[in-house]
């Protein structure tokens, strides 16, 4: 069950924010085995200035067009499924929506089984 927190320039509008939230989804079905119907996704537009990302960080020539990927899910994925991932999702975007692969930030934090309630007050996930 990840949780994924996409982060767009408020000029791309709503059919953009959908697209690149229907890529992502895409791409972590196809690479991470999540669940086809295990769609949880917090999509955020920010004002210019407000999406502040190095435009030259370890050599990668990004835009003012960049936007972040932050997906949050359970430890277990090996290295090789989310480079996938990453590959994906950026083949995705930019297939799809002529985004720049320089302009893709993704970041991935691991959590345990403890970390999610999906409500109820409970840790669904957890075994006790």
């Amino acid at each position: 069950m990840p949780l994924v927190r996409i982060s767009i320039p408020a000029s791309k509008g709503d059919a953009f924010a959908k697209a690149v939230s229907e890529s992502v989804h895409d791409a972590m079905v196809a690479t991470i085995d999540a669940p086809q119907t295990d769609r949880f996704q917090i999509v955020t537009e920010h004002a210019p200035g407000w999406l502040i990302l190095d435009p030259t960080y370890l050599g990668v020539d990004r835009s003012a067009d960049a936007l972040i990927v932050h997906i949050t899910l359970r430890a277990g994925r090996s290295d090789d499924k989310k480079r996938a991932l990453y590959r994906t999702i950026a083949e995705n975007l930019h297939a799809r929506l002529g985004v720049r692969k320089q302009d893709i930030m993704i970041v991935l934090a691991e959590n345990a089984s403890i970390d999610w309630s999906f409500g109820n007050g409970e840790a669904q996930y957890a075994k006790d």
